[in-house]
């Protein structure tokens, strides 16, 4: 298939094509460029997007879609297993269910990607993947699995186990449990690596792509003493590690950016739910941005609903960041982030033909998709 005539946002060194094309052979971008550099193949399928904006599929960088159903109680509810405080031999895509509707909602609404896995009720949660929203096998929707490893800090950890008088009732056994975790893994591999025989550990092999820098941590933190324990632990143990919600970092984020934080934004549109939200504010975002720290927008499905996403970014650019910053956040910078820029994120060739075409700007409440296209198929037009 061959679009023509869009309005074409790469989100990439190209720039804006004001009237532009892209090839698609197999699935991927095959040319991209502007229309008066169009040479026409025979035979082609071609779609003609005159009048529409067109920009990579947007990505929600942090969700549990697929993890807790829609409409279900415990029988769809796989988000944590609150039943031991480290898990990270826990794989997130063990429980997605890819016919949950909220797929098809994301869809709908130009969400072509999304990172989903375990939630926060323990220290050390377990695996994350990342998946396309179109499909409905979760092993041919993965785009990387696994893409980080889950941790958490502050309030989740300390209510679940508070419930249940165990271990972690406070911060500091929080840290703990997370430190004596990572020093057992860290000894496993060692010992591995110097050809010693060792029984093996589901929990420590899990961390040893931690360990080695092939994937990073997610740490959800929301206050600036959680982000800085989430700091002093990544250089204990010389982590790659990114901040979950970040809530409070618009107090200092000078604090951030001295220790290289990058933090994936949100929820923004919630209530006050729990202590640690308190201060939560869409002008975060752009609090952040001007500090220089990198960031994408997310929703935290089902916190807030997935398809949600943009209006997300919206409201942040409402609130102070820049309009192309607030597209960044659920595009080319959200895939960097979750370490998938190199197949999704910007319209480059080689990486995947997954679109969405807007007929005004799709950052506003009126917006709605006139297309998606996922792998180079046009999967949903309303």
């Amino acid at each position: 298939m061959t679009i023509i005539n869009a309005h074409i946002y790469t989100m990439a060194g190209a720039g804006i094509f004001e009237n532009g094309y892209i090839k698609i052979t197999d699935g991927k971008i095959a040319a991209v460029g502007a229309m008066e550099a169009y040479r026409a193949d025979e035979p082609e399928e071609i779609f003609d997007a005159r009048g529409l904006l067109l920009f990579p599929g947007f990505i929600d960088a942090h969700t549990h879609i697929g993890m807790c159903e829609d409409g279900l109680g415990f029988e769809g509810d796989d988000l944590n297993e609150m039943t031991d405080p480290a898990t990270p031999h826990l794989r997130g895509i063990d429980a997605v269910n890819p016919l949950d509707d909220c797929f098809h909602e994301a869809l709908e609404a130009g969400v072509t990607a999304v990172v989903t896995g375990p939630g926060s009720a323990n220290p050390i949660s377990g695996q994350l993947l990342a998946m396309k929203t179109w499909g409905n096998y979760v092993d041919e929707m993965v785009i990387k699995a696994p893409v980080a490893m889950k941790f958490a800090l502050g309030e989740n950890p300390k209510t679940v186990y508070h419930d249940r008088k165990e271990t972690p009732v406070t911060r500091m056994a929080t840290a703990a449990v997370i430190r004596g975790q990572l020093q057992e893994a860290a000894q496993y591999k060692e010992k591995k690596e110097a050809g010693e025989d060792v029984d093996f550990d589901a929990a420590c092999e899990a961390l040893v792509p931690l360990l080695n820098k092939e994937i990073p941590a997610h740490i959800h933190a929301h206050r600036l003493d959680d982000m800085a324990t989430a700091a002093r632990i990544a250089k204990e143990f010389n982590l790659d590690y990114i901040i979950v919600h970040g809530t409070r970092g618009y107090l200092a984020p000078e604090i951030l950016q001295k220790n290289n934080m990058r933090v994936l934004c949100g929820p923004i549109i919630c209530e006050r739910s729990k202590p640690e939200l308190k201060g939560l504010t869409p002008k975060c975002p752009g609090i952040l941005h001007e500090a220089g720290i990198p960031l994408a927008i997310i929703t935290d499905h089902p916190v807030i609903p997935v398809q949600y996403l943009a209006l997300c970014a919206g409201l942040a650019e409402r609130e102070g960041l820049p309009h192309m910053e607030a597209l960044k956040a659920i595009t080319v910078n959200a895939a960097a982030l979750a370490g998938i820029d190199g197949r999704v994120g910007s319209v480059e060739v080689g990486k995947d033909a997954d679109f969405v075409l807007f007929s005004q700007n799709p950052l506003t409440l009126e917006a709605k998709p006139q297309a998606v296209i996922v792998d180079g198929v046009v999967r949903y037009q309303p």
